[in-house]
């Protein structure tokens, strides 16, 4: 077969350049030197941390680190803000990082919340895992957490990064699909990995299609160290829980709401932040004793486990204050640069494999993106407390050195000039002890620890513990994803993988799709039956509230703005904003007098709001019944699960469109109790789930 051409012209006297077929053969470097393993990275002993000298890690992810400019290859799409962060618990026996060291001390920090596979472009509710990343000013330096909204992550080492985004982008020779995972390459992966379906089933549950940032859950994923003043180490992981609460959207509100509003998230945590109404999370720590990782059937080292809450409790020890929007996106959103490699004195790294492969990549990335090895110095990206070092020159470098020295050691002290900076004893030391969970660091390997063998047990435990209504969701949403894979042995292995996560997950999945269940896949290691945990479930830990709701109320010409009023009055009171909804802006004649609209029928549709509430008089609803906004109004409200309050008016529309009267369709005097849930129970009779 012949080869394509790189080019369009010939060359002076020479052949075309020739790509490569991508037909079978040997896998190499970049410069031709034959790879033995694409798996795993070189670490010392099996459980121990990766080796600088691994050139073909360095090489695999350095090329996939500079694939797009000056765009994030992922989380391109990002909103954030800044905030503080106050230690509400002192904790100076597990870390001597300042920014724990008092209670109600208060550190600045910016924070920023993205998806993972579409462009910045893209649009912000499709499902996908969400990126959640904080960036705390301390006075010993910048301290990067950079975790999602998931606490797993799809691959165990960072050698398969690349591989990874690569099936779930957009498919290299079409272009598209663009923001989505429902596709060939995608699942061809995640069928040929087990280790990715932990976070797989995470990402086919509401998790993937948040409420809100604000009422996003974060994770620093990676186990970490704290270490005390006394160097004394502790396994540690991270976590964000939102005041609100965590909730999420119905997968056809999400895909409505990329037709409704583009910027949903971005213009959700703007609008609040700018209401005074500031988003606020818990900072809490799982502890975990070396005995307990130990006797664990699981590697903790592992990103795609999780330590269940009922085992370790989260303990919290701190809150995050979201309270001031960025003054240019650009400037701040888009030139922050976090990288997990920003640590302070009294936090450390583990030998996680996935988090040793972050710690190079995430700094080389920058040179790309912001163009100059001094990103350091662009504001957003400037710490708070005072820095100095001999690193010189650069790109775009805005500091003005002075003094000869930029080197170390140097005697210019003795000759009256200043030598520079100097390191300091107080300084961060690397916790020295390499043998974490029995790793022998006199080897040089490319495996993995056993330990790390088994991929079904945890993504058996997250089915098992949700809600037969969220197990509906995830169910469906396999068989959307499946159902637009074009390849059918692509679509036999995922089933044939699901057998091991549960058996009637997969046969649900099958009868979904029409097709019958495939052989189970061997497992490498069988799973085991761990105990189901309700803190996975969002909807066993929905917190009734109107706080930080967004109540949506349809009024026209002649409504009672007594009533209007009383009802926006009562929402408010519970911690709940009001947007007025009317077939037009106005302002309109009310009894009562005048009032104008926040925005128009056709352009405010339901999807935008957590509940909705109607004021109309009869002709006025003689009339929408006529218009389609107005039944897809209260027809969308219904399905997607929310209450829907009424008037004596009113009730004619949601009559004429079918709506049964259940716990949720109710007057508007019972309404305000009634629009702080969602109506599970409401959907079996509303769609197909699987």
């Amino acid at each position: 077969m012949a080869r394509r051409s790189t080019q369009s012209g010939k060359g002076n006297g020479g052949e075309l350049h020739q790509a490569p077929s991508g037909k079978s053969g040997t896998l190499t470097t970049n410069h031709g030197v034959p790879v033995s393993d694409n798996q795993n990275s070189l670490r010392a002993g099996p459980a121990g941390p990766t080796l600088l000298e691994d050139f073909v890690l360095r090489e695999k992810i350095f090329h996939f680190d500079h694939e797009r400019i000056p765009e994030r290859i992922v989380h391109a799409r990002g909103s954030a803000a800044h905030g503080f962060f106050e230690c509400t618990e002192a904790i100076p026996s597990l870390s001597r990082a300042s920014l724990f060291a008092e209670k109600g001390k208060r550190t600045p920090v910016f924070a920023r919340f993205s998806t993972v596979a579409g462009g910045a472009g893209s649009v912000d509710t499709p499902r996908d895992v969400r990126g959640f990343a904080v960036k705390f000013y301390t006075d010993e330096g910048n301290w990067d957490l950079v975790g999602n909204n998931i606490p797993v992550f799809f691959i165990q080492d960072a050698i398969k990064f690349p591989d990874l985004i690569h099936s779930v982008k957009m498919e290299a020779d079409r272009g598209f699909p663009q923001a989505a995972s429902a596709h060939d390459t995608f699942w061809d992966f995640v069928s040929l990995m087990p280790e990715t379906l932990h976070t797989m089933i995470w990402a086919m549950s509401d998790r993937a299609i948040p409420r809100s940032y604000r009422m996003m859950q974060g994770f620093g994923v990676h186990t970490f160290r704290l270490v005390n003043a006394k160097g004394k180490s502790t396994f540690v992981k991270f976590h964000w829980k939102p005041k609100l609460g965590v909730q999420s959207l119905i997968w056809d509100e999400s895909n409505k709401l990329q037709g409704a509003d583009n910027d949903f998230h971005r213009r959700d945590l703007w609008e609040a932040i700018d209401a005074g109404d500031f988003p606020e999370w818990d900072f809490g720590i799982q502890i975990i004793p070396d005995k307990l990782a130990a006797e664990l059937p699981y590697n903790i080292l592992d990103a795609t486990k999780i330590v269940p809450e009922e085992i370790a409790p989260v303990r919290i020890i701190g809150r995050m204050v979201l309270n001031r929007n960025p003054d240019n996106h650009f400037a701040e959103t888009e030139q922050a640069a976090f990288l997990p490699s920003n640590v302070v004195p009294g936090i450390d790294f583990t030998n996680d494999p996935l988090l040793q492969g972050r710690l190079f990549s995430y700094l080389d990335t920058q040179k790309s993106r912001l163009g100059t090895t001094n990103f350091h110095q662009i504001p957003i990206n400037a710490p708070k407390c005072p820095f100095a070092n001999l690193q010189r020159d650069g790109m775009m470098q805005t500091h003005v050195h002075k003094g000869r020295a930029n080197y170390e050691p140097n005697s210019l002290d003795e000759a009256g000039e200043d030598p520079g900076p100097r390191a300091s004893a107080e300084g961060f030391r690397t916790y020295a002890d390499n043998t974490e969970l029995g790793n022998d660091p006199s080897e040089k390997v490319r495996v993995r620890d056993e330990t790390f063998g088994d991929h079904y047990s945890q993504p058996r435990m997250f089915w098992r513990s949700q809600t037969e209504n969220e197990q509906a969701h995830i169910a469906s949403a396999l068989v959307f994803e499946l159902s637009k894979v074009e390849l059918d042995h692509v679509r036999k292995r995922v089933l044939s993988v699901l057998r091991n996560i549960d058996e009637m997950l997969a046969q649900r999945v099958a009868d979904g799709l029409g097709t019958k269940l495939p052989p189970a896949a061997p497992a490498f290691k069988p799973p085991l039956d761990l105990e189901p945990s309700d803190a996975l479930s969002i909807q066993k830990n929905w917190q009734k509230t109107l706080k930080g709701r967004k109540v949506g109320i349809l009024f026209s010409d002649g409504s009672d703005m007594a009533t209007i009023e009383a009802l926006k009055t009562e929402i408010e009171s519970k911690g709940g904003s009001v947007f007025l909804v009317a077939p037009k802006i106005g302002p309109l004649k009310v009894k009562g007098g005048s009032l104008k609209a926040d925005g128009q029928l056709a352009g405010s549709p339901s999807m935008l709001f957590d509940a909705v509430a109607m004021v109309l008089m009869p002709d006025e609803v003689a009339k929408l019944m006529k218009e389609a906004a107005a039944r897809d109004w209260v027809q969308n409200a219904y399905a997607h699960l929310k209450a829907i309050g009424y008037c004596p008016g009113s009730k004619a529309l949601l009559e004429d469109c079918g709506l049964a009267f259940d716990d949720g369709v109710i007057p508007n005097e019972k309404f305000v109790k009634a629009a702080t849930r969602r109506y599970w129970d409401r959907e079996p009779g509303l769609r197909d789930l699987a």
